[in-house]
Protein backbone atom coordinates (compact mmCIF):
# COMPACT_ATOMS: atom_id res chain seq x y z
CA UNK A 1 0.00 0.00 0.00
CA UNK A 2 1.50 3.37 -0.96
CA UNK A 3 1.54 5.79 2.24
CA UNK A 4 0.17 9.08 0.12
CA UNK A 5 -1.36 11.23 3.23
CA UNK A 6 -1.79 8.43 5.99
CA UNK A 7 0.10 8.00 8.88
CA UNK A 8 3.06 5.28 8.97
CA UNK A 9 4.20 2.94 11.93
CA UNK A 10 7.39 1.35 11.66
CA UNK A 11 8.41 -1.19 13.78
CA UNK A 12 12.25 -2.09 14.76
CA UNK A 13 12.20 -5.77 16.93
CA UNK A 14 15.36 -5.91 18.98
CA UNK A 15 17.12 -7.60 21.76
CA UNK A 16 17.89 -7.01 25.33
CA UNK A 17 21.59 -4.87 23.84
CA UNK A 18 19.38 -3.04 21.10
CA UNK A 19 20.53 -4.88 18.37
CA UNK A 20 17.64 -6.12 15.49
CA UNK A 21 16.80 -9.48 15.99
CA UNK A 22 16.73 -10.90 12.16
CA UNK A 23 14.97 -13.98 12.54
CA UNK A 24 11.31 -13.73 11.51
CA UNK A 25 8.55 -12.37 14.21
CA UNK A 26 4.93 -12.09 13.77
CA UNK A 27 3.78 -8.34 14.36
CA UNK A 28 0.16 -8.01 15.12
CA UNK A 29 -1.19 -4.13 14.82
CA UNK A 30 -4.79 -3.47 17.12
CA UNK A 31 -6.90 -1.19 17.63
CA UNK A 32 -9.42 -0.78 20.41
CA UNK A 33 -8.29 -3.99 21.25
CA UNK A 34 -9.18 -5.93 17.96
CA UNK A 35 -6.89 -7.05 15.34
CA UNK A 36 -6.31 -5.03 12.09
CA UNK A 37 -3.45 -6.29 10.77
CA UNK A 38 0.00 -8.54 10.95
CA UNK A 39 3.27 -8.75 9.23
CA UNK A 40 6.36 -10.76 9.66
CA UNK A 41 9.87 -8.68 10.21
CA UNK A 42 12.34 -8.95 7.72
CA UNK A 43 15.67 -8.50 9.38
CA UNK A 44 13.97 -6.94 11.88
CA UNK A 45 11.49 -4.69 10.86
CA UNK A 46 7.77 -4.68 10.08
CA UNK A 47 5.71 -1.92 8.37
CA UNK A 48 1.86 -0.82 8.81
CA UNK A 49 -0.18 1.82 6.97
CA UNK A 50 -3.46 2.44 9.05
CA UNK A 51 -6.56 3.48 7.41
CA UNK A 52 -7.43 6.20 9.89
CA UNK A 53 -5.39 7.68 13.11
CA UNK A 54 -5.93 6.96 16.64
CA UNK A 55 -4.83 4.79 19.93
CA UNK A 56 -2.98 1.05 18.37
CA UNK A 57 -0.84 -1.67 19.91
CA UNK A 58 1.44 -3.20 18.48
CA UNK A 59 2.25 -7.01 19.71
CA UNK A 60 5.06 -8.93 19.10
CA UNK A 61 6.00 -12.59 18.94
CA UNK A 62 9.32 -14.64 17.99
CA UNK A 63 10.28 -17.66 18.93
CA UNK A 64 12.68 -17.72 21.93
CA UNK A 65 11.32 -14.70 23.43
CA UNK A 66 8.33 -13.53 25.65
CA UNK A 67 5.92 -11.51 23.81
CA UNK A 68 6.30 -7.97 24.22
CA UNK A 69 3.38 -4.90 23.61
CA UNK A 70 3.48 -1.17 22.82
CA UNK A 71 1.14 1.43 22.45
CA UNK A 72 1.48 3.84 20.14
CA UNK A 73 -0.42 7.06 19.61
CA UNK A 74 -1.11 9.00 15.70
CA UNK A 75 -2.96 11.94 15.86
CA UNK A 76 -1.32 13.47 12.46
CA UNK A 77 0.00 11.65 9.39
CA UNK A 78 3.39 11.21 10.25
CA UNK A 79 5.48 8.40 10.17
CA UNK A 80 6.16 6.53 14.04
CA UNK A 81 8.91 4.51 14.73
CA UNK A 82 8.53 1.92 17.61
CA UNK A 83 11.19 0.07 19.21
CA UNK A 84 10.16 -3.11 20.73
CA UNK A 85 12.48 -5.44 22.94
CA UNK A 86 11.59 -8.61 23.67
CA UNK A 87 13.42 -10.81 26.44
CA UNK A 88 14.74 -14.52 25.96
CA UNK A 89 12.38 -16.90 27.49
CA UNK A 90 14.26 -17.96 30.69
CA UNK A 91 17.37 -17.13 32.48
CA UNK A 92 17.77 -20.46 32.33
CA UNK A 93 17.90 -20.57 28.36
CA UNK A 94 19.16 -17.19 28.21
CA UNK A 95 23.28 -17.50 26.08
CA UNK A 96 24.77 -14.57 26.86
CA UNK A 97 28.35 -14.88 25.53
CA UNK A 98 29.79 -16.41 22.26
CA UNK A 99 29.27 -19.67 21.41
CA UNK A 100 32.30 -21.94 22.54
CA UNK A 101 33.71 -19.71 24.47
CA UNK A 102 33.35 -19.50 28.88
CA UNK A 103 29.80 -18.70 30.28
CA UNK A 104 29.61 -16.06 32.77
CA UNK A 105 29.27 -16.55 36.22
CA UNK A 106 25.86 -17.12 37.59
CA UNK A 107 25.95 -13.45 39.62
CA UNK A 108 27.67 -11.78 36.52
CA UNK A 109 24.88 -13.00 34.44
CA UNK A 110 22.19 -12.02 36.67
CA UNK A 111 23.87 -8.61 37.00
CA UNK A 112 24.04 -8.33 33.51
CA UNK A 113 20.37 -9.81 32.29
CA UNK A 114 19.09 -7.15 35.16
CA UNK A 115 21.00 -4.34 33.44
CA UNK A 116 19.45 -5.94 29.99
CA UNK A 117 16.33 -5.43 31.06
CA UNK A 118 16.30 -2.08 32.34
CA UNK A 119 17.75 -0.95 28.95
CA UNK A 120 14.75 -2.39 27.42
CA UNK A 121 12.37 -0.33 29.92
CA UNK A 122 14.59 2.59 29.29
CA UNK A 123 15.74 2.97 33.07
CA UNK A 124 19.34 3.85 32.54
CA UNK A 125 20.57 4.71 35.88
CA UNK A 126 19.63 1.30 36.73
CA UNK A 127 20.75 -0.24 34.10
CA UNK A 128 23.94 1.30 34.52
CA UNK A 129 23.99 0.02 38.45
CA UNK A 130 23.76 -3.38 37.26
CA UNK A 131 26.01 -3.52 34.33
CA UNK A 132 28.74 -1.93 36.59
CA UNK A 133 28.48 -4.93 39.21
CA UNK A 134 28.27 -7.31 36.18
CA UNK A 135 31.50 -5.29 35.11
CA UNK A 136 32.91 -5.70 38.44
CA UNK A 137 32.06 -9.22 38.23
CA UNK A 138 33.45 -10.05 35.04
CA UNK A 139 36.22 -7.19 33.81
CA UNK A 140 37.42 -9.21 30.77
CA UNK A 141 33.95 -10.56 29.36
CA UNK A 142 33.45 -9.30 25.77
CA UNK A 143 29.88 -9.04 26.20
CA UNK A 144 30.06 -7.34 29.44
CA UNK A 145 31.86 -4.76 27.56
CA UNK A 146 29.77 -4.97 24.99
CA UNK A 147 26.61 -4.42 26.27
CA UNK A 148 28.20 -1.32 28.89
CA UNK A 149 29.31 0.31 25.60
CA UNK A 150 25.69 0.11 24.31
CA UNK A 151 24.36 1.97 27.15
CA UNK A 152 27.31 4.58 26.67
CA UNK A 153 25.82 5.11 23.64
CA UNK A 154 22.51 5.22 24.79
CA UNK A 155 23.42 7.73 27.53
CA UNK A 156 25.35 9.58 24.41
CA UNK A 157 28.92 9.36 26.23
CA UNK A 158 30.58 8.77 22.80
CA UNK A 159 34.19 8.68 24.11
CA UNK A 160 33.59 5.69 26.97
CA UNK A 161 31.39 3.99 24.68
CA UNK A 162 34.17 4.21 22.58
CA UNK A 163 36.95 2.54 24.71
CA UNK A 164 34.87 0.32 26.00
CA UNK A 165 33.71 -1.42 22.91
CA UNK A 166 37.43 -0.93 21.44
CA UNK A 167 38.84 -3.26 24.70
CA UNK A 168 35.79 -5.79 23.77
CA UNK A 169 36.92 -5.89 20.42
CA UNK A 170 40.51 -6.47 21.19
CA UNK A 171 39.07 -9.45 23.96
CA UNK A 172 37.20 -11.07 21.63
CA UNK A 173 37.88 -9.70 17.72
CA UNK A 174 35.80 -9.83 14.51
CA UNK A 175 32.42 -9.68 16.09
CA UNK A 176 30.62 -7.57 13.46
CA UNK A 177 28.47 -6.21 15.84
CA UNK A 178 30.65 -4.57 18.31
CA UNK A 179 32.56 -2.82 15.26
CA UNK A 180 29.40 -1.94 13.98
CA UNK A 181 28.77 0.12 17.73
CA UNK A 182 32.36 0.92 18.16
CA UNK A 183 32.36 2.81 13.97
CA UNK A 184 29.06 4.52 15.04
CA UNK A 185 30.51 5.61 18.57
CA UNK A 186 33.77 7.21 16.55
CA UNK A 187 31.25 8.70 13.74
CA UNK A 188 29.46 10.51 16.59
CA UNK A 189 32.91 11.79 17.86
CA UNK A 190 33.36 13.05 14.40
CA UNK A 191 36.38 10.64 13.81
CA UNK A 192 35.33 10.03 10.78
CA UNK A 193 38.57 8.57 9.00
CA UNK A 194 38.53 5.71 12.20
CA UNK A 195 35.55 4.91 12.05
CA UNK A 196 35.73 3.84 8.63
CA UNK A 197 37.76 0.61 8.81
CA UNK A 198 35.25 -1.24 12.19
CA UNK A 199 32.82 -0.29 9.72
CA UNK A 200 33.98 -1.79 6.46
CA UNK A 201 34.75 -4.98 8.69
CA UNK A 202 31.41 -5.31 10.03
CA UNK A 203 29.72 -5.41 6.85
CA UNK A 204 32.50 -7.81 5.95
CA UNK A 205 31.59 -10.13 8.16
CA UNK A 206 27.72 -9.63 8.23
CA UNK A 207 26.57 -9.27 4.53
CA UNK A 208 23.08 -8.71 5.73
CA UNK A 209 24.17 -5.79 8.32
CA UNK A 210 21.44 -3.56 9.10
CA UNK A 211 20.73 -0.04 7.62
CA UNK A 212 22.36 1.94 10.72
CA UNK A 213 25.40 0.49 10.00
CA UNK A 214 25.27 1.72 6.32
CA UNK A 215 24.62 5.10 7.28
CA UNK A 216 26.90 5.41 9.65
CA UNK A 217 29.64 4.09 6.97
CA UNK A 218 28.10 6.80 4.64
CA UNK A 219 28.48 9.34 6.83
CA UNK A 220 32.19 8.79 7.55
CA UNK A 221 32.54 8.68 3.94
CA UNK A 222 30.73 11.54 2.86
CA UNK A 223 32.73 13.67 5.50
CA UNK A 224 36.07 12.41 4.28
CA UNK A 225 35.39 13.60 1.05
CA UNK A 226 34.67 9.93 -0.93
CA UNK A 227 31.18 11.36 -1.80
CA UNK A 228 30.22 8.52 -4.97
CA UNK A 229 30.77 5.35 -2.06
CA UNK A 230 28.89 7.64 0.96
CA UNK A 231 25.99 8.10 -2.04
CA UNK A 232 25.91 4.38 -2.96
CA UNK A 233 25.75 3.88 1.04
CA UNK A 234 22.91 6.22 1.74
CA UNK A 235 20.99 4.86 -0.87
CA UNK A 236 21.18 0.87 0.72
CA UNK A 237 19.95 2.98 4.44
CA UNK A 238 17.48 4.66 2.47
CA UNK A 239 15.84 1.55 1.23
CA UNK A 240 16.34 -0.33 3.95
CA UNK A 241 15.42 2.43 6.64
CA UNK A 242 11.77 3.20 4.70
CA UNK A 243 12.21 6.66 5.44
CA UNK A 244 14.01 7.38 8.32
CA UNK A 245 14.74 11.27 8.58
CA UNK A 246 18.15 11.05 9.41
CA UNK A 247 18.91 8.88 6.77
CA UNK A 248 16.92 11.16 4.12
CA UNK A 249 18.98 13.87 4.98
CA UNK A 250 22.36 12.11 4.45
CA UNK A 251 20.90 10.87 1.11
CA UNK A 252 19.94 14.69 0.18
CA UNK A 253 23.64 15.81 1.13
CA UNK A 254 25.40 13.04 -1.10
CA UNK A 255 22.97 13.85 -3.80
CA UNK A 256 24.29 17.79 -3.69
CA UNK A 257 27.68 17.06 -3.63
CA UNK A 258 28.08 14.78 -6.58
CA UNK A 259 25.88 18.00 -7.97
CA UNK A 260 22.49 15.99 -8.75
CA UNK A 261 20.72 18.79 -6.75
CA UNK A 262 17.15 17.99 -8.08
CA UNK A 263 17.00 14.81 -6.93
CA UNK A 264 18.81 16.17 -3.76
CA UNK A 265 15.27 18.52 -3.87
CA UNK A 266 13.30 15.85 -4.13
CA UNK A 267 14.15 13.82 -1.25
CA UNK A 268 14.13 17.09 1.09
CA UNK A 269 10.43 17.65 -0.56
CA UNK A 270 9.80 13.91 0.80
CA UNK A 271 11.17 14.87 4.14
CA UNK A 272 9.06 17.73 4.76
CA UNK A 273 5.77 16.43 3.16
CA UNK A 274 6.70 12.67 5.54
CA UNK A 275 8.09 14.58 8.51
CA UNK A 276 6.09 18.08 9.04
CA UNK A 277 6.63 19.63 11.93
CA UNK A 278 10.45 18.30 13.03
CA UNK A 279 13.07 19.59 13.75
CA UNK A 280 14.80 17.20 10.66
CA UNK A 281 12.10 18.97 8.68
CA UNK A 282 13.31 22.61 9.73
CA UNK A 283 16.92 21.36 8.15
CA UNK A 284 14.93 20.35 4.71
CA UNK A 285 13.33 23.50 4.63
CA UNK A 286 16.44 25.39 5.07
CA UNK A 287 18.67 23.13 2.84
CA UNK A 288 15.86 23.66 0.08
CA UNK A 289 15.50 27.29 0.53
CA UNK A 290 19.67 27.33 0.18
CA UNK A 291 19.60 25.43 -3.02
CA UNK A 292 17.01 27.92 -4.43
CA UNK A 293 18.93 30.65 -3.62
CA UNK A 294 21.95 29.47 -5.49
CA UNK A 295 19.97 28.54 -8.54
CA UNK A 296 20.84 25.19 -8.15
CA UNK A 297 16.75 24.17 -8.38
CA UNK A 298 13.55 25.84 -9.64
CA UNK A 299 11.48 25.70 -6.77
Amino acid sequence: MNRGDRAEIAIAVRDGAGQLIVAPANVKLFRNGAEIDQASTSRGRAFFIPRSLGDFSVSVEATGYKSAQKDVSLTIPIRAEVDVYLQQESDSNLSIGVPGKPVLAPKAKEALVKGLQAMNENKLDEAQKQISKAMKLAPGDPEVLYVQGVLYMRQSDWTKAQGVLATANQVDPNQARVLAALGMALCNQNKYEEAIPPLQQSMQLESSAGWETHWALARAYYYRGRYDQALALAQQAHTGSHGSAQVELLLAQCLTAMERYEDSAQVLRDLLKNSPGTTDAATARRWLDRLAADRKIHE
